[in-house]
């Protein structure tokens, strides 16, 4: 139970450890957007802001295509990496960016010539608005390629380990959006075409500042056109669009609530939706940032049919992720009229009690959502994609719609708001459901929750987990692994070999790894009985090391060195060692 509870830690540490740089990374599009809303309301007008507002639908589009890829190759990836295949992994990532590149310049292509020959007619009444709306979808498409490649590049980065180089990116986006405003918006006046301009040159460096580390040689990921293999194209869209179905639903959604907006409440509401969800999507980026690192973690728990740090991903998410959004949704419902005044100066005007209703109601949907997505990024990582379809259509379309018709008359631009929070509730309820329902009975176990098959992964009597912290752990895990084998039936050869094995790495882990800082480390060790074959799996968050590397060095003075890294080598049937999100993971198959 102990050892239980350790690995609940390690994960912790490990998912907060990574969540910093995702939540940065993930704030790229959302200061894009309170920097938008900034100058619109402040230089250019309540109209631009409107025509913002029209501009979410089509962003939420985008998103769909991009998510779509990125969920599927980051998905596929991590399965790839957890079963280091690196031929299919560079095949995987290798289609990805042609796909990501083709449809990119499909969608430039639409929105010149939607812009260009005024055909967004439908999205509001005001010509002022509309011709707006023309200008800002036409800076929009010069920024629509680095949007698609930029925004995939953090996962990939992260995986590496290299996450350092999007947070520099991250902050240089930052700097360049910010000045282009003020030279396009405040100087130039450029009005929604300058506001569209600054976010498109602006994603152009992030996208460079990150795609640098790809052309070093370095990375894993590698472009490898020499017998591509389009059928990985086809696996990702068929893994990835499950889990981006949200936002194409999302995007119908948007075109219909503008519409109620604009009929019963008139363009101002769509003023204030927009600023207070541009406002908003910055501390989105922390559930997003949240739901990030649960995919990268998941997606390799599956390639290693971890069923553990499945379940306890999820434990995690509930007891360190939902009480700090909890918190955040507290902190912004009390903070919504003087975050309303950075946009809006005057308490008379319409805009800006919509503007603070929205503020105090819509964060109360982040902690609602966090719970859904952690489910949703399973389902969808191990193609549970009837769940996923079922949960998407209403958690982005039906139920939002539906409690907006029937709220709007009683409550105005407030129902748009109340509507969402409605929804929270509703598809959290439905995950809790769906858990009785596979299950066929009434349990909250997040396994049972999950649904993760009983075929997945080894039983728990057939895998045995240890964690060590200390030599004194070390000297004990000999005998412990071989006796596991041999209640398995394992013969006495092997098992004192898989014993033999696990004490050596793990102990030159501790020994070398320990002490390469001042830092606190432990090793995951686990053994498991599969098929005939026992397989042992060390995990360490040390300093990168490759045994593989240090087998290979031999010193003619002293032939004993590394003679116990060497002994393993020889009598394993396959040793694989991979560097995974800042881990060390050694994989012995005796």
């Amino acid at each position: 139970m102990d050892n239980v509870r350790y690995d609940i830690k390690i994960l912790s540490k490990l998912m907060l450890k990574l969540l910093p740089v995702q939540i940065l990374i993930q704030t790229v599009g959302a200061v894009n957007g309170i920097v938008s809303s900034y100058f619109a309301t402040n230089y250019v007008g309540v109209d631009a802001m409107s025509a913002v507002g029209l501009y979410s639908p089509y962003n939420l589009l985008l998103s769909f295509v991009f998510q779509v890829l990125s969920f599927g190759s980051v998905i596929l990836c991590g399965k790839y990496m957890g079963q280091n295949k690196q031929d299919k992994l560079r095949k995987c990532f290798t289609v990805n960016m042609i796909f990501t590149a083709v449809l990119a310049l499909i969608f430039i292509a639409g929105f010149v010539v939607i812009s260009v020959f005024n055909l967004t007619g439908g999205q509001g009444k005001d010509e002022v608005v509309q011709g707006y709306f023309n200008s800002y979808l036409l800076g929009q498409a010069i920024g629509i390629l680095p949007l698609f490649i930029g925004n995939q590049l953090p996962a990939f980065l992260s995986l590496e380990n290299k996450s350092i180089r999007s947070i520099i990116a991250s902050i240089v986006y930052v700097a360049v959006n910010l000045v282009l405003n003020i030279v396009f918006i405040k100087i130039l006046k450029l009005e929604a075409f300058g506001l569209a301009l600054s976010s498109a040159l602006g994603l152009w460096v992030f996208l460079l500042v990150q795609a640098q580390y790809f052309f070093t040689g370095k990375s894993q990921f590698k472009l490898q056109f020499a017998k591509i293999d389009w059928k990985e194209g086809l696996s990702i869209i068929k893994v990835g669009y499950s889990g981006a179905l949200n936002s194409i639903y999302q995007t119908i959604r948007g075109f219909i609530v503008n519409w109620l907006l604009i009929t019963f409440v008139g363009t101002v509401a769509i003023s204030a939706f927009s600023t207070a969800n541009n406002l908003l999507g910055i501390f989105w980026a922390i559930p997003n940032g949240m739901l990030a690192v649960s995919r990268m973690i998941m997606s390799v728990a599956i390639g290693e049919e971890d069923r553990r740090t499945l379940s306890d991903s999820v434990k995690v998410m509930l007891t360190r992720y939902l009480p700090i959004m909890s918190a955040v949704a507290l902190l912004l419902t009390l903070l919504a009229e003087p975050l309303t005044n950075i946009f809006y100066h005057d308490p008379s005007h319409e805009v800006y009690m919509m503007t603070v209703w929205g503020i105090r109601i819509l964060p109360w949907c982040m902690p609602l959502a966090l719970i859904t997505n952690q489910f949703m990024c399973y389902w969808q990582a191990s193609s549970r994609q009837v769940a996923v379809h079922v949960i998407s259509i209403i958690d982005g379309f039906i139920c939002v719609c539906i409690a907006t018709a029937v709220l709007i008359s009683f409550t105005g631009a407030n129902s748009i708001y109340l509507a969402n929070v409605i929804n929270g509730i509703v598809v959290v309820l439905m995950v809790v459901i769906h858990g009785f329902i596979v299950n066929r009975k009434v349990t909250f176990r997040t396994e049972d929750l999950l649904t993760i098959p009983k075929t997945f992964g080894a039983k728990e009597e057939d895998r045995m987990d240890i964690t060590i912290r200390s030599v004194e752990d070390v000297v004990s895990i000999s005998q412990k692994v071989q006796s596991f084998c041999e209640a398995k039936g394992v013969d006495n050869k092997r098992a004192m070999l898989a014993g033999l094995a696990m004490e050596e790495m793990a102990g030159n882990i501790v020994e070398h790894g320990f002490a390469k800082d001042n830092k606190k480390h432990s090793v995951d060790t686990r053994v498991v009985y599969k098929d005939g074959d026992v397989v042992l799996r060390l995990r360490d968050d040390c300093k990168p090391f490759d045994p593989e590397q240090r087998r290979k060095m031999e010193d003619a003075e002293d032939p004993a060195k590394n003679i116990g890294i060497r002994m393993v080598f020889k009598m394993s049937k396959k040793v694989e060692y991979q560097s995974l999100l800042g881990l060390n993971v050694l994989t012995i198959r005796i």
